[in-house]
């Protein structure tokens, strides 16, 4: 199995380092607002990865984070006079809900960041302990960047370029670099105002945003993940200041593997609450678009490629799904077939494979089965006895579609 690896830039060989299951962490939501296609584009992209190991035979033991307190979070809580906890019970809800409904198979452990702060103290102290952070004037606790050779690796980007991270104030001049992200947030009265401030020992405050996936990481996974991923948008600074924080305090490479999807683009501009360009799966259900067609949708342009959200590619989609549940109806209600669909299948299961074993290939996987429904279909027309031929096409398709999903329910 290969996959591209955003840290050397290369499609790599991968394989578990225990040899039987993947340690996995997949950034999840921030749900302080349902999660839009262009989120569930990379939970499905991670959902594929997660199938596709399976089906080479290996364990998956997957964690992905639920984040329920940060900046924006706080900021709908005060505009609606409640505690972080009341605004985001409902939308993790509404997120597993909607997960549930494009099939998403369940991740092992979702934690939330609320229920971890003393696994984020811990990480905080160690880093202070190893001379990489600093408490500055404001009480706040920052990642000390210049300390850390190995900055930048995963990015690559140009120092000279970068102004002061996500998500921290440019006017904290009491920084040692401008570029220092926060590990510790020293409480405003918003904070405790919504319940989001914690004793520790650098006074009362709240984990900054990069912190809570370093420590969830290795409370779960340990000290080396075999994978981690997420959306190319986490690349810089989040997934950068997650090397540094785990990298820093723990002397051990944080993942052996990191795997980016591209985003997804609605009349060319990437899907984000800002920009206003949002569809939800609540849109989809309404339009009475099936999960089926929506994973047929994602997987028809391969991970790595940016994806544009039309109404008239989701109308192809669903006519293609319509086709492969009318074709699974038919394959199951058969009683006999030909000694071809044993040839037939059996090259279903070598392209399929080979396709998704190639950095996930679904596009190509996806052809492959389209390719077996005509021939098979054409086979079936033929009529006959055969019971191992249609065996080997029932086994065949089960497989592929056990990875891909696409008959409507």
């Amino acid at each position: 199995m290969q996959l591209y690896n955003t840290l050397t830039r290369r499609v790599e060989p991968f394989a578990p380092a225990a040899g039987t299951t993947v340690r996995m962490y997949t950034c999840g939501p921030t749900v302080y607002n349902p999660a839009h296609l262009g989120n569930f584009r990379t939970f499905l992209f991670e959902d594929l990865l997660r199938r596709v190991l399976r089906l080479n035979g290996w364990k998956v033991q997957q964690v992905m984070n639920l984040t329920d307190v940060d900046d924006k979070i706080i900021a709908r809580s005060v505009q609606q006079g409640k505690t972080i906890r009341e605004v985001t019970e409902p939308v993790t809800e509404i997120f597993h809900r909607d997960r549930e409904f494009l099939r998403i198979e369940k991740a092992e452990v979702y934690p939330k960041a609320t229920e971890h702060i003393p696994e984020m103290i811990a990480l905080v102290e160690r880093l202070m302990e190893r001379g990489l952070a600093y408490q500055a004037e404001d009480a706040s606790v920052y990642f000390a960047i210049a300390r850390f050779p190995g900055y930048w690796k995963l990015s690559r980007l140009d120092t000279r370029q970068i102004r002061a991270g996500a998500r921290v104030a440019a006017d904290d001049y009491n920084k040692e670099d401008v570029r220092d992200f926060a590990l510790w947030k020293a409480a405003k009265p918003e904070d405790e105002q919504t319940g989001a401030a914690w004793d520790s020992p650098w006074g009362r405050g709240r984990p900054g945003w990069h912190l809570e996936c370093s420590a969830m990481a290795k409370r779960y996974l340990g000290d080396t993940l075999d994978l981690h991923a997420g959306g190319v948008d986490l690349i810089f600074p989040h997934h950068e200041d997650e090397i540094a924080q785990s990298e820093g305090a723990n002397g051990k490479p944080f993942a052996r593997m990191w795997c980016h999807g591209e985003f997804l683009l609605t009349d060319g501009a990437k899907m984000a609450k800002r920009v206003g360009n949002v569809a939800g799966v609540e849109d989809l259900r309404a339009n009475g678009i099936s999960a089926a067609a929506v994973r047929h949708f994602m997987f028809s342009v391969h991970y790595r490629k940016q994806l544009n959200l039309a109404e008239e590619s989701l109308e192809a989609s669903t006519n293609a799904v319509r086709r492969v549940g009318d074709f699974a109806a038919r394959l199951a209600s058969a009683t006999g077939g030909t000694r071809n669909m044993t040839a037939i299948a059996e090259e279903l299961e070598r392209a399929a494979t080979e396709a998704l074993f190639d950095d996930l290939n679904a596009p190509e996987a996806v052809g492959a089965l389209f390719e077996f429904i005509r021939m098979t279909n054409a086979e079936l027309d033929a009529g006959g006895d055969d019971q191992a031929g249609l065996a080997s096409a029932r086994r065949a398709f089960a497989l592929v579609n056990g990875v891909l999903d696409l008959v409507p329910g």
